[in-house]
């Protein structure tokens, strides 16, 4: 029995099961009651740069599953042809998360798997200077998922905040030629 002894599962407007209970920061259930983070609202179309924006304010924010959905949003509503790309930056969002919750076999093998398909998913559109489509620096996402998987391999949980990439093409975070 939950919730003041109600049996019955969470529902939203159309009848779907939905968890009501509060949410941390890294999308853990608390206990009804519990004070949680607002968490993202669901189906939300952004446009390519909104979801970039939102997505950095949420993981600097320590807030890698929230920016996960944000990612989400952007592949299930936008053109098909995206959807790699953005399913790529989520799953690099959920081993972030998976290793801030302190499962490393989880967030190394999402990480290098994120790492991976955005690998595939970026390069037609990726210039030379490194950057990705709508600036997302593409190389420098797959390298820092792959860097941070051999950590999480190696250690405890890692502070989401102080781990959180940085999603844009920046020319003062370039390598030297």
């Amino acid at each position: 029995m939950e919730d003041g002894g109600v049996n019955a599962r969470d529902r939203d407007g159309e009848g779907r099961a939905r968890s009501a209970r509060p949410r941390d920061g890294l999308g853990r259930p608390l206990a009804y009651g519990e004070p949680g983070v607002q968490r993202q609202p669901e189906g939300v179309v952004r446009t390519p740069a909104e979801t970039v924006a939102e997505a950095q304010r949420l993981l600097d924010a320590g807030m890698p599953f929230h920016a996960h959905e944000v990612f989400e949003d952007a592949w299930k509503s936008g053109p098909e042809a995206e959807a790699p790309l953005w399913r790529a930056l989520a799953q690099l969002a959920v081993g972030l998360t998976h290793a801030a919750r302190g499962n490393a076999v989880g967030g190394a093998r999402l990480l290098r798997r994120g790492a991976e398909a955005l690998a595939l998913a970026g390069p037609e559109t990726a210039s030379a200077r490194g950057g990705g489509p709508y600036g997302i620096d593409v190389p420098g996402l797959v390298r820092w998922a792959r860097e941070l998987a051999l950590r999480v391999d190696e250690g405890p949980a890692v502070d989401a905040a102080a781990q959180a990439p940085q999603l844009a093409y920046r020319p003062d975070r370039q390598d030297p030629a």
